[in-house]
């Protein structure tokens, strides 16, 4: 996926799990950035292993995927800090 689109489904997914997992996360933009790429990467590993496709480009799908990935991320991140912010 071109860096772009990587940034762009990013901060859509990470803005968006950001919303839906309560609780304080990763600080501003950047965070959900950060948030949205690695919920990205982890969305796409977790569709994988059912036999779905993961990210795919700059669409609802991906962005979808992502966000998936990103709730899975805050749930995890929560879970170690113990509800605290993390940054």
């Amino acid at each position: 996926m071109d860096i772009l689109a990587w940034i762009i489904v990013g901060i859509i997914a990470g803005f968006l799990a950001k919303a839906v997992v309560p609780g304080e996360g990763p600080g501003g933009i950047v965070g959900d950035l950060i948030v949205g790429i690695v919920g990205a990467i982890i969305g796409g590993w977790l569709f994988n292993m059912f036999g779905h496709i993961g990210t795919t480009g700059l669409n609802l799908w991906s962005i979808l995927v992502a966000f998936i990935g990103g709730v899975v991320l805050l749930w995890i991140i929560r879970a170690i800090s113990g509800g605290r912010a993390v940054a």
